[in-house]
């Protein structure tokens, strides 16, 4: 083989490059990643909790060396009206099975950690450059072009983000739809450890991962969301862009409110503002995957649309593991056939119906459009705190409670909801 010419060149330096790259790296392939960012991480703001699974799969033990800043053992859910705040929560030792954990990380220091195992397994890395074109011949990939520079390689593994503009070029995927992607801005804010301790319980390496539903998106899909770091909280907000019309209000000033909430404000305060950022998430769920190969080249992670918001969870990092994983023994299957075209490359979308990637999300296919409705997000974060105040406020001669929930259910609409029980049972 030519010095110059790689089996395998992985353009992004995330979660799903860097598993292809550990995976091809670990089967002999010559293998190259190529990041934009300065150093791995340094573009990626994702708010962030990773469920353990497909790494542990992919690398048995990491969270006893990776930089994870703290395992999930406590989950809490609010539906929040502009001044109040009804919570559900739910603690639990963590889990005896590695695979079932969860833990915060921040992507700048998970990233660095990651590409150098990556490097450890014989891949080849370069940060800092940014991949202009791929190079087409005779119909198929075969390197990328960055700058007036070319390199050649057998095929390219694109996981740039959910705005690939490499496969938009190459037709793979539509341009990116304000239908099928939110935007999320978030704030890292460093807190004491008497601060961490006290506000969230968290002790020795547990940690809380909380979801806002309601006010923080102005009464629209999306929500707000924080997660407990080591010494930091990852707080902020996501906003589906296909409602940016009614917004009166910008992304960056809905996170501004939402951290004044009467419910944050206590978590919060007195906090340092160490990283702002903002980032596009694919929200489009199963319907929004593109092409995914084509003769010498795949799609994985994001660039690939494997993002999944359940309401309850929000998943990427998992998905984008082990696509990452399964387009990389893609290559690898095609390299001992000496054949890089679509045909024998389709062995990805193969592995991926038969994972829990397509799984999990054909499985949610139809949540996205229940999730586009205002009563989830209006309707409903009302009547719970309106239930919460009428059970709790004695003013006078009680009422049987029967009575007190139907009144707060009129409201919304009993044909409503009915309506969305149904939807939502369906959905999920």
């Amino acid at each position: 083989m030519a010095e110059d010419r790689f089996d395998l060149i992985v353009v992004g330096g995330g979660l799903a490059g860097m598993a292809a790259a550990v995976t091809a790296a670990r089967a002999g392939l010559e293998t190259l990643i190529i990041e934009r960012g300065n150093f791995a991480g340094a573009k990626n703001m994702t708010g962030g909790r990773l469920y353990a699974h497909t790494l542990e799969r992919l690398m048995p033990g990491f969270a006893e060396e990776a930089p994870v800043e703290r395992c999930v053992t406590r989950e809490k859910i609010s539906f929040l009206t502009e001044d109040s705040a009804v919570t559900l929560e739910y603690d639990a030792p963590a889990a005896s099975s590695a695979s079932a954990r969860s833990y915060t990380v921040l992507r700048a220091p998970f990233d660095q950690w990651f590409m150098e195992k990556a490097e450890q397994a014989g891949a080849q890395a370069i940060t800092g450059v940014r991949v202009d074109d791929v190079i087409v011949r005779e119909g198929k990939i075969c390197g990328v072009r960055a700058g007036d520079e070319e390199l050649e390689s057998a095929c390219v593994i694109l996981a740039d983000g959910v705005n690939s503009i490499l496969a938009e070029k190459l037709g793979m995927v539509k341009r990116l739809s304000a239908h099928n992607c939110a935007v999320g801005v978030k704030e890292v804010i460093e807190l004491t450890q008497t601060q961490m301790e006290d506000r969230f319980g968290c002790r020795d390496d547990q940690g809380t991962a909380w979801l806002f539903a309601g006010s923080p998106s102005a009464g629209y899909m999306g929500g707000g969301f924080l997660y407990t770091n080591k010494n930091t909280v990852s707080l902020g907000v996501v906003f589906g862009l296909h409602n940016a019309a009614g917004l009166s209000r910008s992304v960056p000033r809905l996170l501004e409110d939402f951290k004044h909430h009467p419910a944050v404000i206590p978590l919060v305060e007195g906090g340092k503002l160490v990283e702002y950022s903002g980032h596009v998430v694919p929200e489009g769920g199963f319907s929004m995957v593109p092409e995914l190969v084509r003769d010498g080249v795949l799609l994985a992670g994001d660039a690939a649309g494997l993002c999944l918001n359940v309401g309850y969870t929000v998943r990427g990092m998992d998905l984008a593991v082990e696509s990452g994983r399964l387009a990389a023994e893609a290559v690898i299957r095609a390299a001992r056939a000496e054949d890089f075209s679509a045909t024998q490359l389709s062995s990805y979308r193969t592995a991926l119906e038969e994972s829990l990637v397509f799984k999990d999300m054909k499985l949610y296919g139809k949540l996205p459009a229940f999730l586009d409705n205002r009563r989830l997000f209006v309707d409903y974060p009302d009547m719970a705190a309106g239930i919460m105040s009428d059970i709790f406020t004695v003013d006078g001669p009680s009422v049987p409670l029967r009575r007190k929930l139907l009144a707060r259910a009129r409201k919304v609409g009993i044909l409503n909801l009915v309506k969305d029980a149904v939807k939502g049972v369906s959905a999920l």
